[in-house]
């Protein structure tokens, strides 16, 4: 097979695949981020799909987006702009134009711009591109659709599947672009549809056409290559952060030996944490998928009040449905996973994009005194680290633990290193017949470590250690319903302070980037890669500035108090309308003036737009 002899050799590049949300471009970008990983790329996603089930074919509503960032090293996010941009139809074209950087190739389907489809995409005028204003960018126009149909012709595929294999033929022309063995393409395949060796056989024939077609007629002047990343030695993947959040629950139960219990409700973009838990009977998972969102964590407490570990996942309506019951797993200091895909509010609000807006909703969204352990990830494969570290916590510590991720990171994938266990701390829940070191005849319901205020774990059928608990006040021993003055406020104190504890178990904050700065960028959540590349842009151009990033929230790292107050200015950034930064002045009212970045877009930081910003911020 014949290549082009002009191999270009770049750092980092970002695709991004658009078309209606019948196209396939989750599939095509999920297909070439995944092949990237595993042949040794970073690799940063970026899923952003439509609301609506099925929007109007080749209306601006309907588009369906996959971006994807690759590179040898330092891929932090799925990037600002795109090098690359597949544009299936007009609409694609449309929504993603002020997105394309200077020079960026557009590989667009010629038989998908035809004067309907461009009215379908509300343009005034029959040349998209000039109306667009889009003179710095390099159209490749491919009849994508036509050359699809006569390569799959006679495969005895209805005119229907055929064209559904158009974004494979479109991913070929990629995968020559970008030199990607199509050998992994191939095997991914195999395994998507396994069950449907016709459809196997007829996306490879696309996919191998379109490579071909590339490399046959030499689309552009040079292809390009992305080196591997250097990289210590071990199974690499992608992961995206639901199905790490799923594997680290798994690891957890592991090394707890105990079995998972999953009670959950489906909801976007929360609900691939049930499919993938539901397929892990192998590890002896049991994910029931409930009738609404109340029986989903209150069956998870019923689970952990039996001694499981048990979690519950949803998105911020679930979370406010599961409040009254999450006051019950605090008052009844049960071990309990809570997992918050945000995404953006109020109400249904928009449920396929991102936010940062339920913080509020985690820490204080119940009645009574209620305090729980609330953290959040920082990645898709932090999603695993911090799962497995909430189980963590919730087991030793007998507390309720709401984990936060977000939809950029939950549907988002990163390369990943398949962890070795073996390196992982064991997890030792408070067993009573264990840990209490009293004759069984003297134990009460609510005696506790003295150091830590956490109480023993009872297990209902332990032998000697029959007991009750519920969410009626009990006395601070003997767990008998109580209404005394005193022991409810000593009861409410020892809760607090039971949390407050955790801070001596948890890691200290630490600060990247300059050790002289004055200014200090803090974030939480899954705007860590963009603001990690904000911190290093500011860097190089001669700002002293340095970046922390929050994973633990309540309760805050031991450290925080001192960390924070060495700088004379604070740059808080957050997908909402500052409610870290209100945490942290109501936490600390003495450090100097605390900046807020606040954007609430349902779309992912942009890296241009912080770095000018703090920077204004910084010379004033």
């Amino acid at each position: 097979m014949p290549t082009n002899p002009v191999v270009t050799d770049i750092k980092q590049v970002t695709i991004r695949f658009s078309g209606d949300s019948g196209d396939g471009m989750q599939l095509s970008g999920t297909l070439f981020s995944t092949l990237s990983a595993i042949f040794g790329n970073e690799i940063a996603t970026f899923p952003d799909f439509p609301a609506e089930i099925r929007a109007p074919q080749g209306s601006l509503h309907g588009v369906s987006g996959f971006q994807v960032r690759i590179g040898a090293k330092d891929v932090y996010n799925s990037g600002d702009k795109t090098d690359v941009l597949v544009a299936m139809n007009p609409a694609a074209l449309k929504v993603n134009a002020p997105y394309l950087k200077k020079g960026s190739i557009v590989l667009f389907d010629t038989d998908s711009f035809q004067k309907k489809d461009l009215d379908k995409a509300l343009f005034n005028t029959q040349d998209p591109f000039e109306e667009l204003n889009l003179e710095h960018i390099q159209p490749i126009g491919v009849a994508i659709t036509s050359l699809t149909k006569s390569s799959l012709e006679g495969s005895g595929l209805e005119n229907k599947e055929m064209l559904r294999c158009k974004n494979m033929f479109a991913l070929g022309i990629v995968c020559w672009l970008f030199n990607r063995p199509l050998e992994i393409a191939d095997k991914l395949l195999e395994q998507k549809f396994a069950k449907r060796p016709k459809i196997v056989e007829a996306n490879i024939k696309a996919l191998t056409d379109g490579y071909n077609y590339g490399n046959n007629i030499h689309l552009t002047a040079s292809t390009y290559r992305i080196e591997p990343v250097e990289a210590s030695r071990g199974f690499y993947t992608d992961v995206n952060g639901n199905t790490a959040t799923a594997y680290g629950l798994i690891a957890a139960a592991e090394k707890a030996g105990l079995q998972l219990f999953l009670g959950s409700y489906p909801i976007t973009p929360a609900t691939d944490i049930l499919q993938e838990l539901s397929k892990r009977k192998d590890f002896g998972v049991k994910a029931l998928q409930m009738e609404d969102e109340i029986a989903g964590i209150t069956s998870s407490i019923g689970a952990a009040f039996a001694g499981s570990l048990a979690a519950t996942s949803t998105s911020g309506p679930g979370l406010a449905l599961k409040s009254e019951a999450l006051g019950l797993a605090v008052m009844t200091e049960l071990p309990l996973v809570v997992i918050d895909v945000q995404r953006s509010g109020p109400s249904t609000g928009m449920p396929t994009k991102s936010e940062q807006a339920d913080l509020n909703q985690a820490l204080y969204g119940r009645n009574g005194e209620s305090p729980l352990v609330v953290m959040a990830a920082a990645s898709p494969t932090d999603c695993f680290e911090c799962a497995f570290a909430a189980a963590k916590i919730a087991l030793e510590h007998m507390t309720p633990v709401i984990l936060l991720t977000d939809g950029y990171i939950a549907n988002g994938s990163s390369a990943w290193k398949i962890p070795d266990m073996e390196s992982y701390p064991e997890i030792n829940p408070p067993y009573v017949q264990k840990h209490f070191k009293g004759d069984a005849g003297d134990w009460k319901p609510f005696m506790r470590n003295e150091d830590t205020l956490v109480r023993y774990w009872g297990v209902p059928g332990t032998p000697k250690y029959m007991h009750r608990i519920g969410g009626l006040e009990k006395d601070q021993l003997t767990g008998v319903i109580s209404s005394n003055p005193e022991n409810h406020q000593r009861m409410v104190n020892i809760r607090q302070q039971k949390i407050d504890h955790i801070a001596r178990f948890i890691p200290e904050q630490e600060v990247m980037g300059d050790p002289g700065a004055d200014t200090l960028i803090v974030g939480w959540g899954g705007t860590y890669g963009h603001l990690l590349e904000t911190m290093l842009r500011l860097h190089d151009k001669g700002k002293k500035v340095a970046y922390t990033h929050f994973r633990h929230i309540s309760p805050l790292p031991i450290n925080s108090h001192d960390l924070l107050r060495r700088y004379n200015r604070i740059i808080v950034a957050e997908q909402n309308n500052g409610q870290f930064a209100h945490y942290l002045n109501g936490k600390f009212p003495d450090l100097n003036v605390i900046h807020k970045y606040n954007k609430v877009e349902g779309q992912p930081f942009k890296v241009s737009e912080m770095v000018e910003a703090f920077t204004q911020m910084m010379e004033e």
